[in-house]
């Protein structure tokens, strides 16, 4: 199947690009570590943003952080939360929680307000400044492939996005089992799976 990227109507969001999950020294990295090198991701996706910086493609940023209060008085946490919450990754002004160097917003690219909840859309401006910029067509990586960026990608299929997943822009919380099955669960919501390679081929200057 050939795909075809309009410009000025394909955005890219990445989630979670922050030195607490890609830094060697941030809280999750240790949890990611071997699959990182398995895929390759940092390289994958530090190719991926040059290559998108010489197209007209909006590029999106969604960090995650939590303050003191929210650590100490968040009702229902779920385990996920409970587990961020416990280690206190994505601590909001620390090191863990800023960009990592080589996944950081470029002038004229858009950094959202740091979500709260695994769905990107659920707690910050996403939608709107996608519209804004008459993007239609999306693709998304960024971490974790299992948890926030498909959640976040099932969201915008249901919002009528056109929907690309990266395949190795991502990983999952598992091991290489986990993230072929990861793969097969997105071929099903998503409109297209591709590795950066095609993705870059596909979006035209």
């Amino acid at each position: 199947m050939t795909y075809t990227y309009p410009p000025g109507r394909t955005g890219l969001l990445l989630i979670d690009t922050v030195n607490d999950v890609f830094a060697e020294d941030g809280k999750g990295y240790p949890l990611y570590a071997a699959e990182f090198a398995r895929i390759g991701l940092l390289g994958n996706l530090t190719r991926l943003l040059a290559g998108l910086r010489e197209k007209d493609v909006a590029v999106f940023f969604s960090p995650m952080s939590y303050t003191d209060e929210e650590y100490a008085s968040w009702r229902h946490p779920t385990g996920l939360h409970r587990a961020m919450f416990e280690n206190r990754l994505f601590e909001a002004g620390s090191w863990g929680a800023e960009f990592h160097p080589e996944l950081s917003p470029a002038e004229g690219e858009v950094t959202l307000a740091p979500h709260k909840n695994i769905d990107v859309f659920a707690t910050t401006d996403l939608d709107t400044q996608l519209r804004r910029r008459g993007v239609e067509h999306l693709a998304l990586g960024g971490m974790i492939g299992t948890m926030c960026v498909e959640s976040t990608a099932r969201s915008a299929m249901e919002r009528g996005y056109h929907v690309t997943m990266l395949s190795d822009a991502t990983a999952s919380d598992g091991d290489a089992v986990s993230h072929a099955k990861m793969l097969d669960r997105y071929a099903l919501f998503a409109h297209a799976v591709l590795d950066v390679d095609g993705f870059l081929a596909a979006a035209r200057p």
